[in-house]
């Protein structure tokens, strides 16, 4: 084996330094990629929806991780999506920067594509997060479209309930207006009821026109049995706080027939009052929460510039040729060896 060596060992070398020398001006001559990485948590629907965020009332109001599988699903459907590569594409003129011509063409839209996913990678590591990373020549735009492509699926992370929430403020908008009107009309009715009966103040007026009745009975009484008084101005005066028809506005008559009147008035009044204010609450809330940019995405790192190549490993190219070259030589010495060596049939 050793003669055989030596016998191929110049041409060997040469095919190795061959390999050395073309592997390093291919492996010199290859770009520097970097590699801009931005990792994520995802949080659930349910919880970053602004409705129950704003809405202390209902017990959840914390914004909380949510690593769950399906929550995890989603998040890496909608970067790999291709509407969103679409969108990462146009809004940094990727077509000019990966020079694959104008677009319009189904060919040219497909190359970019193409160089587009090959550069990206969004994963669910170990740690039940998400790592997006972004390659490029271009560090900066590596770093930017990785950041632009994390706002982008927070966005439409957000929008999957952003009809939904439209629809429950329209509900409450009409809840609000359909319970102000009741209550116009119930405080209206309410007034009327007690200008026609009389009653202003259900438990005052009562305690009040037992008061006065008891004393002017008294002291018509004593009016009539010749003590001091007048008994026929008491007497009118006794007929004006029990008759309607007396001329006295709080009078009992009224207020026995008002009373329930103006208490279930009163009553129905207070209900929609409470259920108005709550209404409008709610529609407000929701108005606010509609219009807020609660993030759905926890930021655990932002894609930064890259301070070193992550690509090529020139050395390993290097070594990696010249290892393999020399295994094809070996391989090929070995072949011709055996071929020379075979015996010539006579």
């Amino acid at each position: 084996m050793r003669t055989i060596f030596d016998r191929w060992k110049y041409l060997l070398g040469l095919a190795l330094g061959l390999a050395l020398v073309i592997s390093t001006v291919v492996a010199l001559s290859m770009p520097d990629i970097y590699s801009s990485v931005a990792i994520f948590l995802p949080s659930s629907i349910q919880g970053a929806d602004p409705d129950r965020l704003v809405d202390v009332t209902r017990g959840s109001a914390r914004l909380e991780v949510g690593a769950r599988a399906e929550d995890l699903d989603r998040i890496l459907s909608i970067g790999q999506s291709l509407p969103v590569a679409e969108l990462m594409i146009r809004k940094f003129n990727l077509y000019q920067h990966y020079d694959t011509g104008k677009p319009g063409s189904d060919a040219v839209e497909n190359k970019t594509l193409r160089e587009f996913a090959s550069n990206l990678s969004i994963i669910h590591n170990e740690r039940d997060a998400i790592e997006l990373t972004f390659q490029d020549e271009d560090k900066q735009l590596a770093a930017r479209i990785a950041n632009a492509m994390v706002t982008t699926i927070d966005s439409i992370n957000q929008q999957l309930t952003l009809e939904n929430r439209r629809n429950v403020l329209q509900l409450y908008r009409q809840s609000s207006t359909s319970l102000g009107r009741s209550y116009e009309q119930s405080r209206q009715a309410l007034i009327r009821a007690r200008r026609r009966y009389g009653v202003f103040g259900i438990k005052e007026q009562g305690r009040y026109l037992a008061k006065e009745i008891i004393e002017t009975e008294k002291e018509l009484r004593v009016a009539e049995g010749g003590g001091p008084g007048n008994a026929t101005a008491l007497r009118r005066a006794l007929h004006a706080l029990t008759s309607a028809d007396g001329g006295n506005v709080i009078n009992l008559e009224g207020w026995t027939a008002g009373n329930d009147s103006v208490t279930l008035a009163s009553d129905r009044l207070t209900d929609i009052q409470t259920r108005f204010i709550a209404a409008r609450g709610a529609y407000e809330q929701a108005e606010i929460a509609l219009r807020s940019r609660v993030s759905s995405l926890y930021l655990v790192q932002k894609a930064q510039p890259a301070t070193h190549a992550s690509k090529p490993l020139r050395p390993l190219i290097i070594v990696g040729a010249v290892l393999l070259t020399l295994a094809l030589s070996v391989v090929a010495i070995l072949l011709l060896e055996l071929f020379w060596r075979r015996p010539v049939a006579e």
